[in-house]
């Protein structure tokens, strides 16, 4: 069968609702958190040479960018579709190219052409090298496109913090140009101080933090659910982190060649006004916002929160139906989702949050619902006595529900 027939066929399997795949990402230079439910055996399924899998990535239609070993489909996520005793598979990628409107609605289709965003949990022991990710001039550049991101921290992959969990953001007031120069010119040098020009925040569990593209962060070790743009373009600046050194080539990676040495267009990459903004917490910082009247949502057996709003190239949401209710989810766009905690229905699919993952084995916690099936009503059950149905769902650009 070709991606159409498999795509359509596992949509109308689904009712408007398409079962994904895990999709698990390495990254050589991270240690691993163990907070993915990942089986421990599996961390290096991708071969201890790439490093251990601290990231699973949700709705992607984006390749990860991991260097020359990087697998043909590592980070994009596939369509799972049962025929009998065959299980057939579909890129995402594939399947949005295919079924256009039909699966991603008319209004992103005929602007984007594409599903424009994807989100992730990352899962790392340690906290992060300071640092940013390409807007669009820079990212263009060397034929990507930019990527803002979201952060939230839900407390269901939480329960333990990692090393460090506070995260560094921005540059304090009164860093100039120059200063971001002295500490590339120190980068062979072993810890080249950057973080001297920034602060950190603890991180709170149930909260986020908006990160537009060219914003300096350092992240911390708290397993991290990001919302983000449809592209892997990172810089790192820091250039020595827990006493392991970044090799330069993080740096650059995502740097025309002819300016792979050329410290002003790196120190150009950053969004100086965004970095040096003085009320940087109050503008950045995201704490829950219910969708409606909290009273009114209890009262009809849900929770719904927004968790990611305040970039327009994507939004988030937190949805916990309570035990024992039945309810119908009505959003205008379509939207990935997995699913945090409990089990329960999911309009045609039976869904639940598995205790452990092998690695290749296929799941019930993460799905695709079609703009459509959004707009229908996706009637959720949760047949617990006792135990909430938590999902996080992410939506792409211009989501109509989205008030700000």
């Amino acid at each position: 069968m070709n991606a159409h027939t498999i795509a359509k066929q596992a949509l109308d399997q689904g009712k408007g609702i398409v079962r994904l795949a895990p999709t698990w990402v390495p990254r050589a230079f991270c240690i691993p958190g163990r907070r993915l439910k990942l089986d421990p055996r599996d961390l290096y399924a991708f071969g201890a040479n790439r490093g251990g899998i601290d990231e699973r990535w949700f709705a992607s239609t984006t390749p990860a960018d991991n260097g020359p070993l990087t697998t043909p489909d590592e980070g994009l996520s596939y369509v799972v579709m049962e025929d009998g005793e065959q299980t057939l598979r579909v890129l995402l990628r594939d399947a949005v190219e295919a079924l256009q409107e039909e699966l991603i609605g008319e209004r992103l289709w005929s602007e984007y052409g594409r599903w424009p965003m994807f989100a992730k949990f990352f899962d790392n022991q340690g906290a992060l090298p300071h640092h940013l990710h390409q807007r669009k001039e820079h990212a263009e550049a060397v034929g990507e496109r930019p990527k803002p991101e979201a952060y939230y921290f839900p407390r269901q992959v939480n329960n333990h913090g990692g090393d460090f969990p506070y995260t560094f953001f921005g540059l304090k007031p009164g860093t100039n140009r120059e200063d971001l120069l002295e500490c590339l010119k120190r980068w062979n040098e072993g810890d080249n101080g950057i973080l001297n020009l920034s602060q950190a925040y603890k991180l709170e569990l149930g909260s986020g933090w908006d990160v537009p593209a060219g914003v300096l962060h350092a992240p911390g070790s708290l397993c991290t659910y990001e919302p983000q743009g449809d592209s892997d373009v990172f810089a790192m600046y820091q250039s020595l982190v827990n006493d392991v050194p970044t090799p330069w080539e993080n740096l650059v990676k995502n740097v025309p060649e002819e300016h792979k040495q050329d410290l002003d267009y790196i120190v150009d990459m950053v969004d100086l006004p965004a970095n040096l903004d003085p009320d940087f917490a109050r503008n950045r910082f995201m704490a829950p916002q219910p969708v409606d009247d909290p009273a009114a949502m209890a009262e009809q057996g849900f929770q719904d929160l927004w968790v990611a709003y305040r970039c327009d190239d994507f939004s988030a949401k937190e949805t916990t139906v309570l035990p024992g209710q039945t309810v119908t989810l009505v959003d205008e766009a379509c939207y990935g989702l997995i699913v945090l905690q409990g089990h329960g229905q999911l309009g045609a699919w039976s869904v639940e949050s598995p205790a452990l993952i092998r690695f290749g084995q296929l799941t019930y916690d993460e799905f695709f619902v079609s703009e459509h099936a959004a707009r229908e009503g996706v009637v959720v059950t949760n047949p617990s006595p006792s135990d909430p149905l938590v999902m996080l769902r992410h939506f792409g650009p211009g989501n109509p529900d989205l008030e700000r």
